[in-house]
């Protein structure tokens, strides 16, 4: 069962709904977004990719979002400072590179092949008014200081926050929700950093459909662990920067090289995280 082997691997953190277990045993479209601040994903991006595949692998159907819109923003969650502004053209260079990375792990083909979709498609549409009358009603400021990404900003006083990344948190939730109404989509995984993202997708979704007085939608959410060492130090950087999944940038010796110098405390997490091995097998080694 998927959501068994998920638990069993360690790769389930938080999620929206105690009926996770049952509700993953019928075939449902998901998504995971990727937002574009290089031309390359670095090991960091892996957890989620091969959560993807396995969930891929069960029988549901992937979205990749690749965040044409959302990458002008960045997102605070996990930063503990602004991230620079990209332009356009900068980001569709990044989109292109990430693109070719998702396709060595994600199966774009076949009846559950994925779909890539950007962002970029449905927010440029938007004026500011529209979007703060449509979307932004939505949302009490209340409740966006509440979120970790943005609390844990705002008590950093030299830093703080712009209204640009505070915004962050709308731009995502509706991406949701115009997955779930244009392709069913169910299901959003992220990082444990994008829970404060995810939780209010889900309920943007639930104020909309109920201000229209549509039938609710289901719409749920889970996380999946960062990963670090057992030192404690951050997973996929070394002296010299990221591990890049592009050997271009990393190579196949280097990618090797890292996995080979991870502790040995660290090894069977590891094989639960990034293998295709069975549990079993695994708590056998």
């Amino acid at each position: 069962m998927l959501y068994q082997d998920l638990k069993d691997r360690g790769l389930i953190y938080q999620e929206t709904t105690e009926d996770l277990a049952n509700w993953l045993k019928t075939p449902r479209t998901f998504y995971c977004g990727f937002d574009p601040s290089s031309d390359c994903l670095h090991i960091g991006s892996l957890m989620p990719l091969m959560t993807m595949r396995r969930m891929q692998l069960a029988g549901h159907k992937p979205i990749v979002l690749l965040g044409g819109a959302t990458g002008m923003i960045g997102d605070p969650s996990g930063k503990s400072a602004e991230r620079n502004l990209l332009d356009k053209e900068a980001i569709e260079k990044n989109i292109f590179g990430i693109r070719q990375v998702i396709e060595k792990f994600i199966d774009l083909k076949g009846p559950q092949g994925a779909m890539v979709v950007n962002n970029a498609t449905w927010m440029e549409k938007f004026t500011f008014i529209d979007f703060l009358r449509d979307v932004g009603k939505h949302f009490s400021v209340n409740y966006m200081l509440g979120k970790d990404s943005v609390k844990s900003r705002i008590e950093n006083r030299d830093e703080g926050i712009s209204f640009t990344e505070f915004s962050y948190m709308l731009l995502q939730s509706y991406d949701y929700f115009v997955l779930n109404k244009n392709y069913n989509c169910q299901l959003q995984i992220g990082g444990s950093d994008q829970w404060g993202n995810i939780t209010a997708g889900v309920e943007l979704i639930r104020r909309m459909k109920a201000a229209k007085e549509a039938p609710p939608t289901e719409a749920v959410g889970f996380t999946i662990p960062l990963v670090t060492k057992s030192d404690g130090g951050k997973f996929g950087k070394t002296e010299s920067g990221n591990i890049w999944l592009d050997g271009r940038k990393t190579s196949p010796y280097q990618f090797y090289q890292f996995f080979m110098r991870i502790a040995d405390s660290d090894v069977i997490k590891m094989l639960f995280f990034f293998s295709f091995l069975s549990v079993d097998e695994i708590r056998n080694l």
